[in-house]
């Protein structure tokens, strides 16, 4: 029964993540906060390897943890921040960046001899009407000087996070998921701290809202998170991840609207409810074949 429910659990977390990054964003910039996210995540996966007798990666694998964490910690997270930094609201930042199954879904098919089936097709439709609806719908921008901008950070993020996913399936299989994580944190903080030292003021409002927004993004996201992951790949729950992943969005709208008041209209609420179906829809069969051989899960990673 416990096991069941840990799926969902591990959605309402992932949701979570982006209320951090605002609540986040309101003491510190982007790149700043996120370099004192990865930091702490180090910090504390150092500990995690010790204490449960975990490998940091070596060698080659090293390098594939690494250029993970550039693409998913790096891209994907930098991209979220800076799109909520530049006004987006938190929700539609989730709904643009939960496409990722869908986007992964369109690649595989698009360079392997998969085939989309009709209620594939019918949830890319469904997540292109979606899209347009919460779009045109009135809702509500934190700032809306840089709309386009934010966009363009969100669409870093869903590329980031596309390929990242891809790579690791690719390149990090077998390798410790504890230590690799470790190594992802340290290669996106390589890239935050430059960005933070050449673009921003690194000035940090140290609130007790804001420290105990960074103990829920690093305790609770980068370590509960991903130790339920760890314990549904070793359950073989695994795949329950990406049968619920299509609720992320409606789930981070919900708590947006409870948190920040974030509001959107009839459309936007259809839009949000199509766009979870969507998703649904195109990832319900999660496997797709890579060649001949390998097998490819479309699902999350971790935050």
């Amino acid at each position: 029964m416990i096991l069941k429910l840990i799926p969902f659990v591990f959605v309402l977390l992932w949701a979570s993540g982006f209320i951090g990054a605002r609540l986040g964003l309101e003491y510190a910039e982007p790149a700043t906060l996120l370099t004192i996210r990865m930091v702490s995540n180090v910090g504390f996966f150092l500990l995690l390897v010790v204490l449960l007798k975990r490998k940091i990666p070596r060698g080659i694998e090293f390098f594939h943890s690494f250029v993970v964490g550039m693409l998913i910690h790096g891209f994907y997270l930098g991209g979220s921040y800076l799109a909520i930094g530049w006004g987006m609201p938190a929700g539609l930042s989730s709904l643009l960046v939960g496409l990722q199954p869908i986007l992964t879904a369109l690649l595989i098919v698009g360079f392997t001899v998969e085939r989309f089936k009709f209620s594939q097709w019918l949830g890319l439709a469904l997540g292109f009407i979606g899209i347009c609806l919460v779009l045109i719908g009135d809702i509500e921008w934190q700032n809306d000087d840089h709309k386009l901008i934010a966009f363009g950070a969100c669409m870093l993020a869903l590329v980031g996070i596309t390929f990242g996913t891809l790579y690791q399936k690719r390149y990090c299989k077998g390798v410790d998921m504890v230590g690799s994580a470790l190594v992802q944190y340290l290669a996106a903080g390589m890239l935050f701290l430059p960005a933070a030292l050449q673009y921003e003021t690194m000035q940090v409002q140290w609130t007790m809202e804001f420290i105990l927004t960074m103990v829920w993004l690093v305790v609770v996201l980068s370590c509960v998170a991903i130790l339920l992951l760890l314990y549904m790949v070793e359950n073989g729950a695994a795949s329950s991840v990406a049968s619920v992943f299509y609720m992320v969005p409606p789930v981070t709208a919900i708590q947006a609207w409870l948190m920040f008041g974030e509001s959107f209209d009839a459309l936007g609420a259809l839009g949000f409810c199509l766009a979870a179906i969507a998703v649904y829809l195109v990832v319900k069969n999660p496997q797709f074949r890579l060649g001949k051989k390998e097998v490819v899960h479309v699902k999350v990673s971790q935050q």
